[in-house]
This record gives structure tokens, sequence and C-alpha cells, in this order.
């Protein structure tokens, strides 16, 4: 057989694919003929099985080259679930556990071997490895080998060596996260100058991005954010401080949110338990600063979002990465406000770096800002940062969804630049608003600012207003932070024609989907379909539980998607599955068969008791807001309640609702609109916030039990 016929099989019987991804196989085939190659590919994007399945067909074991142990453990853990011969050598085993992979790697009993690059270039390994037959080089997460990225590890650039201790053996760096320079340093610093370049674009259509600015209330936004669309789901959420995520992940956590903190300032232990819960069990939310996720290859995490600015795009884009490896919708929600620079500006000005380090974190941060100010598409414009292009706006971003109101700024803007020159340069937002405004303080005055020019020439706009406004200046380049850290406005060159008139400016205003932070929502299955789904992620959870092994582990949601809306009923059908290997096949199909069989003989599922007992206290003749005083919940909880019994025809809509059957229509027909996802919040806002989201989710629910039928 070829390799390319061996290859495919490996894909199929081992791994459970019937065809391959982007250019993976162009990859593997260059690969197994021996020649070294750089790959960029989305996160999720299937980067793993370009080397794996090179390393199960050459002669030997495949070395990868991993940055942290949590990404060495779920690679492992994986390819042991498809029936591969892997390990992983790192610090978390005891000396017998090392000494075991050792001999298994001498006796050629590993397929692949997962280790640190600080334990990869010791003159013991090296020693080892020149004792085996090495099949390649798997150098993952390649861009740690940059010195200006934003995941710098020292240790990458000892890898250059590689190619001189092991010529014949191919070589494979690859990343998901590298623009042109970093690009061009992995080539230099990992002498790959003459390996074939795959690169397959960074765009991740599956994940919305939104952006909300200067939010006053963003706990608030993210609680409800959660709470509408994305309850029980998996998630994470990213802090500038660690305060700030301990403050987060307690209040989460008194709203009924399965949150956990994470951040470098914890016990050791507590960081391991906190990131194994978030592996291991379903819905659980992390918040966390950057120090989380590098490791992570959760593929089920429906949304991340930022509650501070991140430092960079590439850091930005990393770490949204994180959200819908598994190709599902998933969404990236960023808040944001001038404060964010301004602590971001002097953690660059105050950091040991040298001038050029910092000059490149300052442009960096400026991108950042810029892109969070956009007035087009922004994926367009995120991919344009790493020199992809995307032909058409992407129609899955907030710009795109609701196009922002503009308008003309210039005269605003001028007042804004000249209060700054007016009072020397020195200030702050804050104090410039209130001279723009005219308040008549003790500070003011004893700068004598009450006598300037620009003292209340201001209110036309209010102080939320003015604060988007310098926001706004200050992403376009208007004006700058001043370098001692302290948060004054400095004008720059490029606001000299917009004083003068000689140039006009256009500034967004601010729109409902950014104030109240509108979200994507997840797939929703209705009637049968929601309990069937349920019961298949339950017996995951307990073959999962059984070899304490994450859930997904077993099979991606993506998998058991394709059991439900498929519904084998024999082995030969699900082995057709996409996910479903052989080794899987024989370990979980009679499983999950046996689950289809139990569904489709008890068709009807009793609703729970707290459901029930709502349904009931309705029938009495209670009405919503009473029944939730009676019972000491949320209006929206029993709503809830009553979309479940309307959802098993144990209830009727127009009993629950007062809206007519006509405005019902119309309300179906927006959420038809919404195809899949059926997602309440987009047409909460098309119905200009008029009607309950309680309402809207009966409502729902009627449309679904109506389309199951």
């Amino acid at each position: 057989m070829s390799s390319q016929g061996q290859a495919r099989k490996v894909l199929e019987q081992i791994f459970g694919y019937a065809s391959y991804r982007a250019s993976q196989q162009e990859i593997i085939d260059c690969l197994i003929a021996g020649q070294d190659a750089l790959v960029l590919m989305p996160t999720g994007g299937g980067k793993s099985l370009c080397y794996q399945i090179p390393s199960l067909i050459r002669p030997g074991v495949g070395i990868v080259v991993s940055p942290l142990i949590a990404l060495m453990q779920d690679q492992v853990l994986a390819l042991q679930q498809q029936g591969v011969a892997a390990a992983a050598l790192n610090s978390s085993l005891t000396p017998a556990e090392a000494q075991h992979i050792k001999r298994q790697l001498l006796n050629g009993e590993l397929q692949l071997l997962y280790v640190a690059p600080e334990r990869l270039m010791t003159d013991s390994f090296q020693a080892l490895l020149r004792q085996i037959q090495v099949a390649l080089f798997a150098i993952d997460e390649a861009h740690c080998v940059s010195q200006w990225g934003h995941d710098f590890r020292p240790e990458y650039i000892q890898l250059s060596t590689l190619h001189e201790t092991f010529p014949q053996i191919p070589r494979v760096a690859l990343t998901a996260t590298a623009d042109e320079p970093t690009r061009r340093e992995i080539m230099q610093r990992l002498d790959l100058e003459q390996a074939k370049h795959f690169i397959s674009g960074f765009d991740r259509p599956n994940i919305r991005y939104r952006v909300a600015a200067d939010s006053s209330n963003s706990r608030q936004q993210l609680l409800h954010f959660i709470e509408l669309d994305y309850p029980g789901q998996a998630g994470i959420v990213y802090c500038l401080s660690r305060r700030k995520v301990e403050e987060t992940a307690a209040w989460l956590q008194r709203q009924g949110i399965k949150a956990l903190a994470y951040h470098a300032g914890l016990p050791q232990q507590v960081r391991a338990e906190n990131q194994n819960r978030f592996l291991r069990e379903e819905g659980v939310v992390i918040v966390a600063t950057i120090a989380f996720g590098m490791g992570i290859d959760k593929p089920d995490v429906r949304f991340v979002v930022h509650l501070n600015l991140p430092k960079s795009l590439e850091a930005y884009y990393q770490e949204t990465g994180r959200a819908g490896r598994d190709g599902a919708p998933a969404e990236a929600l960023l808040f944001y406000n001038l404060q964010d620079v301004i602590t971001l500006r002097q953690f660059v000005d105050q950091s040991d770096a040298d001038e050029a380090h910092k000059r490149i974190e300052s442009q960096k941060l400026e991108r950042m800002l810029g892109y969070c100010e956009l007035t087009s598409c922004r994926r367009q414009a995120l991919l344009a940062y790493f020199g992809d292009h995307l032909e058409e706006p992407c129609g899955n971003c907030d710009i795109c969804l609701h196009p922002p109101k503009t308008r003309d700024g210039t005269e605003a803007a001028q007042k804004a630049l000249s209060c700054v020159h007016h009072t020397g340069q020195r200030f702050g937002v804050n104090y410039l608003i209130d001279v723009l405004l005219g308040k008549d303080n003790e500070r003011i005055r004893r700068f004598s600012h009450h006598q300037i020019s620009t003292f209340g020439i201001g209110a036309e706009l209010n102080q939320k207003q003015w604060r988007g406004l310098y926001r706004q200046l200050i992403a376009q380049g208007f004006l700058a932070l001043d370098r001692e850290g302290h948060g004054g406005l400095q004008l720059t060159e490029s606001c000299r024609p917009l004083l003068r008139g000689e140039k006009t400016l256009l500034l967004r205003e601010e729109s409902k989907a950014e104030k109240k932070g509108k979200t994507r929502g997840k797939r929703h299955y209705g009637g049968t379909n929601t309990r069937l789904w349920e019961a298949l992620r339950e017996r995951r959870m307990e073959l999962a539980q059984e070899q304490g092994v994450p859930p997904y582990v077993i099979f991606h949601d993506a998998t058991l998607m394709a059991i439900m809306e498929q519904q084998p009923r024999t082995m030969e059908q699900m082995s057709h599955i996409s996910g479903v290997g052989v080794h899987k096949l024989d370990a979980y199909g009679k499983a999950f068969l046996e689950v289809l069989a139990a569904h489709e003989q008890t068709q009807e599922a009793p609703v729970t008791d707290t459901v029930a007992e709502s349904i009931e206290l309705f029938h009495q003749g209670f009405g919503v807001e009473e029944i939730a005083r009676r019972r000491g919940l949320k209006s929206s909880t029993i709503y809830s309640h009553m979309a479940k019994g309307i959802e098993q025809g144990s209830m009727v809509l127009q009993d629950v609702v007062s809206l007519d059957a006509e405005r019902i229509q119309y309300i179906q027909d927006l959420m038809l609109e919404q195809g899949a996802d059926n997602r309440l919040g987009p047409v909460f806002e098309a119905l200009e916030e008029s009607v309950d989201y309680g309402v809207l989710a009966c409502i729902r629910a009627e449309l679904s039990q109506r389309l199951d039928s």
C-alpha cells in the first residue's frame, strides 16, 4: 500500500474521519517523505493530525515538543483513547514512572512521545534518542521561539540544534498564532528556511467577535451573557488582575454559576484542581488571568470573555481561539475601557525591557485599541493583521450584524483636543471632561482652568459621550498617553490638520448591542432532541468518570451531535459517524447505541419535580409572578418552567403569554430566521426590547414543539 493509502487508512480507522481538512494531506505527505515543514493553521484546524499520522506511518517514534504539561497530558489521553501507544515525559512523573516510559521507548513500544524543550535538549535525553529510531520531530506552539511574541520561551531557541544533531529526521514547526515577523523569526531560529511552508489562514468562522466599549456594568452583562445564552456551558473569562479574577469568580458563584478562579498567585494545588475540574466537568466557567489557557485543548469551550483589554492582537487571537475548537458556534466577547489602556501602558513603560521592545509593545497595544474602535468588519481587520485576506465582510461580528452609526465629530474633537492643549497636556480624561462641561470645583479653580477658553464649551455632549470621544481620539492616534504613566493626555503630530480644520473626523456612536452586550447563544435543541442530547452527554460523563478522563476525550460534542442527528441503530452505522474510529467503536459503540434504543422506547420523559410544581401552581390559577414569589424563585426561572411545559405539550402558549396570535407569529418568524442556533438575544433586540426574555423563551418552546411534532 502506498504511503498516501496508509495515511488515509490511519485517518479513517484510528481517528474516525472520512476526509482531510484544509492542507492536512499535503503536510502529511511532506513529512512522510522526510521533508521539513512550517505549518500555520488556526486553532481547531487539525494541526495535531499533521504530525500524528506521519508518526504512525514512518519507522520509529514521533517526538513532540510541547511547552506545558497540561497540553501533553491532554494529547496523550486523547491518543490512548484512539488506541495509539503514546506517552509524555515531564516533571509530574515519579522516577519509577519516568523510567518505565524510557524502557518503553528503548523497546520500541511507543508510537508518540511528548516532551518539554528543556528535557529534550539535555545530554541524557539526547543520548537516549541516539539509541532509538526517531520518526520525526514536531515542535508544537512554535511561536514560543519569538522574542517579540507574547508566549516567548527561551528554551525553544535551543531547538535549532536538532537539525545539526539529527540531520536526516524531518522536523515540523506548528503554530496557530504568528504574524509575518514572528513567522520569519521561527524560520530563522529553528533553521527552517528551506522547509515547505503551509499557511492555512487564520480565520475561525465559527467564532463570533463582539466588543462592548466603556461599559460600566460589565459584570452584570457577563452574568446575563452566561444565563441567557450559555447556561450550563463551559467558558473562559479573562481578567487583567488577580484581584479581579477572584472577585469575579466569587460573584459568579453567588449568582449560581459554577465558576472557578485561576491565576499564578493561587497555591499550585488549587490551580491544578480548578484546571482539572474545568477539563473534566461539564459547564464550568474558569475566571483567569492570561496565566491560564496555553496548555488547554478542551474542544467544547463555548465562549471566551475578556473583562479587560488584551495587550495585543496576538494575545487576543490566541485567547479567543480557545473557544469553539470543535468547530461548533462559539463567541468571543470583549469589554474594555480607557482605564485598561492606561494600565497596560503603565505595564509597558514600567517593565525592564529595552526601549526597542517597549516600542514594539506600545505599537501592539495601539493596534489592539484600534481594533476595538472599528466601524468595519472585525474579522477582516483581525485577519489582515496576520497577513490574511477576507474578500467580503464576515457577517458574524457585531459590526456586520449591527453596523454602528457614525456622525461628524470634527467640531467636538477640536474642542477635546483644544482642551488638552490649553490645560498643558498633563491631565487625564476625567479632568478634561470636567473642564469641557464647565464644572466649578476646587481643583479646576486651583489651576485657573475656569478662565481658559475651553471651560464650559462642551455642553452638547454628556460625560459618557466625551469619554467615548477621547477614547476614539486615542485609538486613532490623535492623542497619546504620557510616557510617565500618570494617565495624562498629550497631542500628537497627526492632530494638527484636524485642529486646523483641514481634516474631518467621523466618530462611531455606541450601539444598543455594545451597551447591552448582546450574545450569540448556544445551539438549541427542542423537544425530544433536548432529552436525547442530555442522555448522550450523561452517558459520556459516566464513561469518562469510570476512566478518570475528560468527557471530550471519549467523544467531542461534534461527534455526539452527529450521533444524535443520525441516530445509528447498528455498530456498522455507528462506525460511519465522524470521530468514531475502530478503537472507540469497540470501546463505546454499544454504550451509545443503548442510549439511542432507550430513547426510542421512551419518547416522552417526565418533567422534573421543580418544573412540575410550577406547572401545577399555574394550573391552579396562579400567575408567573405569584408563583415566583411563592417559591422564592426568579420570574425568569418560572418562565423557563412554563417553556418546558409547553415543549412537552402539558401547557398552551396562549395561556401563559398575553400577546395576540399575529404578534406571536411575527416573533416566531424572527426566530426561524436565526436558523439552527435559535438565539433569543437578536430577537430581543429586533423587538427593541419590548418583549421579556421569559416570554420569548415560551414562544420559542411552542415553536420547537410544533417543529418536532
